[in-house]
């Protein structure tokens, strides 16, 4: 009986994945965004909408998309007032990949995590994104600003730099 047990133990583990036992086909990702309530389109790398909503979101991406082929999204920040942002999310070779080596064996290094797409991780930076506002933006890039500094406070050799300022009257 305890053959039994331990065949059927080797038998599932050379079935099975490292990655895709502990990673799944699918990862699970928060954008956010400063304003909230951004707009967000999450594009592949076919270029095809797979998910579109407003920020905060939670989405589940696939990891790959196709056998031995990492994933890549282009994800959109959109808001009335606000400069639109691009990131991008890239796909690298998951740690629990590795792990066939001493547990999946050949199957779940060759086959079953590349077929599943679990052998690939979805980097999570820089998904949280602060938008620029545009108003903001134009009324500082068209206004000058003048500083007003007491000559007592000046240092010497910035004073002997000064010019006085000479007011014409008509």
């Amino acid at each position: 009986m305890k053959k039994l047990a331990v065949m059927c133990g080797i038998a599932v583990l050379s079935l099975s994945g490292c990655a895709s036992i502990m990673s799944g086909r699918t990862q699970t990702m928060t954008f956010e965004s400063t304003p909230e309530l951004s707009n967000i389109t999450i594009l592949n790398k076919a270029g095809k909408k797979v998910h579109v909503g407003q920020a905060p979101a939670t989405v589940s991406l696939k990891r790959s998309s196709g056998f031995f082929v990492p994933e890549k999204y282009t994800v959109v920040f959109e808001k009335e007032g606000y400069e639109t942002k691009t990131i991008n999310i890239s796909a690298h070779v998951n740690g629990w990949y590795v792990g066939n080596l001493l547990f999946g064996g050949v199957l779940g290094l060759l086959i079953i995590d590349p077929a599943t797409g679990a052998m690939y991780s979805l980097s999570t930076k820089d998904t949280n994104v602060v938008l620029n506002d545009l108003k903001k933006e134009n009324i500082q890039a068209n206004t000058q600003s003048l500083t007003i500094v007491s000559t007592t406070e000046l240092p010497k050799e910035v004073l002997q730099k000064a010019k006085p300022i000479e007011l014409k009257t008509q």
